[in-house]
């Protein structure tokens, strides 16, 4: 896709699309930034949407350990830097630019990071999930 009307299609989207991930873009306290960029009913697959974000981190910054809506299968693909994650009970693992994982639906992030302090990473995030399934990510309780 052509990197200027990806951008432009990514801007309508975000401005269409914010709600279903249940906040708003923008830095968190953490030093994340999430960006819905698109979604669409799934039309071969009744009843499931597809909904891809961007997520920036900040030098040093971190989501909050989290879960995503329960029917939600969840491809993560490192655009910039380099992410640190652990889902489940897995070990924590550093994924770089042009790496990817994935979390099966019901699984508990438990670290999600930039693993730098001097530079930013970005990645996007895939998901498959129920038409109806609200809010896409929800915070461990502190």
């Amino acid at each position: 896709m052509n990197r200027k009307i990806g951008l432009v299609t990514a801007g309508i989207l975000l401005a269409l699309s914010g709600a279903a991930l249940g906040q708003s873009p923008g830095f968190a306290q953490g030093g994340e930034e999430v960006k819905p960029i698109f979604e669409h009913a799934l039309p071969n697959v009744e009843g499931k949407r597809m909904v891809a974000v961007l997520v920036t981190y900040a030098p040093g910054g971190k989501s909050h350990a989290h879960h995503h809506a329960p029917s939600a299968f969840i491809y993560a693909h490192v655009l910039s830097g380099a992410v640190r994650s652990q889902v489940g009970d897995e070990p924590a693992k550093v994924y770089k630019a042009g790496e990817g994982f994935y979390e099966e639906p019901g699984s508990h992030h438990r670290v999600s990071e930039n693993a730098s302090d001097q530079e930013p990473a970005s990645l996007l995030a895939v998901f498959v999930v129920d038409a109806k399934d609200n809010p896409l990510t929800t915070p461990d309780p502190k």
